[in-house]
């Protein structure tokens, strides 16, 4: 079935594992990639294997999100396809928690969702044509204990893109959200010898968000939710 073609794309919190391999499955769809973090520092591989163009951001900051969509659009790289995998969390007791972790935690995981998705909508609601993905987890549906913080962020990143959906969907933007159910394999976090496909593989997932992207406009999927296999729920 005919889809959509795509010609640039942005990853907002990019870094190692899950982004990394997003970049890698859109590098073979011959797509231009931009990548955004905080630091740039350690992209150096991952630009040289994908050609992509990083771009020092704070997602949770309006100046350098404005500064970012302004440096694509100079580069003839305003995005098509937007990803925001940005995110950020603390931890402890409730009453314990330090509020400006708390604020910091909710500005990079949801706000900053809010700023970038504004700058991709502005830009693609004249063509009537796009696809911005946000990265959720098993926060975005169930506030764990001592985990406060990190499930206000993700419940309203998971708020904020169901009413992008509703509105813009009749619009020709595809807006879906993606619930990363379970923890993710990487060179850090290594899959227990008992406990084979315990771990989510990166390549995997990338592999669902290459299929929403293609969705023909008939069936658009506004929220996957991604387990492993092994997994009880």
């Amino acid at each position: 079935m005919p889809y959509s073609r795509f010609n640039t794309a942005l990853i907002v919190g990019a870094g190692s594992g899950l982004s990394a391999a997003l970049a890698r499955v859109l590098a073979k769809e011959g797509i231009k990639i931009a990548l955004a973090s905080r630091s740039i520092d350690d992209l150096a591989p991952l630009m040289q294997e994908t050609g992509a163009q990083a771009y020092p951001c704070d997602a949770s900051k309006r100046a350098d999100v404005e500064r970012l969509f302004a440096d694509l659009d100079a580069a003839s790289a305003t995005p098509e396809i937007v990803i925001y995998n940005a995110s950020y969390r603390t931890r402890g007791p409730f009453a314990d928690l330090d509020p400006t972790e708390v604020e910091k935690t909710i500005a990079i995981s949801a706000f900053g969702g809010f700023l970038v998705a504004q700058q991709a909508v502005k830009r693609m609601l004249p063509k009537k044509r796009g696809v911005i993905l946000f990265t959720g987890a098993s926060a975005s549906v169930k506030g764990y204990a001592e985990s406060a913080p990190f499930a206000m962020g993700k419940f309203a990143l998971r708020g904020l893109s169901q009413s992008m959906a509703r509105e813009l969907h009749p619009q020709g933007i595809h807006v879906a959200h993606v619930v990363i159910d379970g923890g993710i394999k990487s060179a850090r976090r290594a899959e227990p010898a008992d406990k084979p496909a315990s771990l989510l593989d990166p390549e995997g997932i990338a592999a669902t968000y290459l299929h929403l992207i293609h969705q023909p406009h008939s069936a658009w999927t506004s929220e996957a939710e991604v387990r492993p296999w092994v997994e009880k729920f």
